[in-house]
């Protein structure tokens, strides 16, 4: 199968798990946690169905699916958040988003990642040209529980602090520009990091663990505590300043 296809598909499927999504959120018949908890089960029975008919021989990583792990024995292996940012979504907010993943080998090969209430989908097929950074860098934070290193590193650059959402808008706001460091230690998922990672390297972003080591898929262990997206002159400092927290 070439990228080409695979990518086409995979912003076909996160574009239209999108819209499905704003159709439910439009719809009024449910509203809060019994929205987001549709949201999750109707996205994901889409695009589970869709994977299903257009690449039954690969494996499929879901959130919302139970992890099996045959799929460690294969090559191929999609990996899908239908909806990332439930509470966002669920509370009626843009910064929500849906993450078709294809990692190959474990690495995060093909991503789009859909951002239904912008009207927005970025996929590492249509990479973008990410504009020069501030004089002041912007460094991303959850809204509601900010990591104690993010701010750290926040106050060791004096970067100015942006609130947001899902892992999802976050990654996509450095890839667009709209703010600088990506830095997350608060515990995620190969599904929350995936497509946004496979976007992001296709940008020119560096992308790794706050180690700076390389980030892996198709684990038995989905579980995948930190991430680092931001340009690649600051990594390094980033990553030092972390290095320099951890010894101390």
């Amino acid at each position: 199968m070439s990228p080409e296809l695979d990518t086409d598909l995979a912003r076909q499927i996160a574009e239209t798990a999108g819209r499905i999504l704003l159709e439910l959120q439009k719809s009024g018949l449910f509203d809060g946690k019994a929205l987001g908890k549709a949201g999750d089960r109707v996205a994901n029975a889409f695009i589970m169905e869709a994977l299903a008919t257009q690449r039954p021989d690969d494996a499929v990583l879901s959130e919302e699916e139970a992890n099996d792990l045959a799929r460690c024995a294969q090559s191929r292996v999609w990996i899908v958040d239908p909806l990332d940012g439930t509470r966002e979504y669920g509370e009626g907010r843009t910064d929500w988003a849906v993450h078709i993943a294809l990692a190959i080998d474990g690495h995060p090969t093909i991503g789009a990642v859909a951002l239904p209430g912008l009207n927005l989908t970025l996929c590492s097929g249509s990479p973008v040209l990410v504009p020069p950074s501030p004089d002041r860098l912007r460094m991303l934070v959850s809204r509601t529980r900010p990591a104690s290193e993010a701010i750290a590193i926040a106050n060791a650059l004096d970067a100015e602090l942006v609130p947001m959402g899902s892992a999802g808008a976050k990654a996509m706001a450095v890839v667009r520009g709209e703010a600088d460091i990506y830095l997350h230690s608060g515990g995620q998922f190969e599904w929350d990091n995936c497509a946004p990672a496979a976007v992001a390297l296709a940008a020119g972003l560096h992308v790794s663990r706050i180690d700076g080591s390389a980030l892996s898929y198709n684990n038995e262990n989905p579980y995948l505590p930190d991430l680092l997206i931001c340009s690649k002159p600051i990594a390094g400092q980033i990553i030092g300043l972390l290095a320099q927290a951890d010894a101390a």
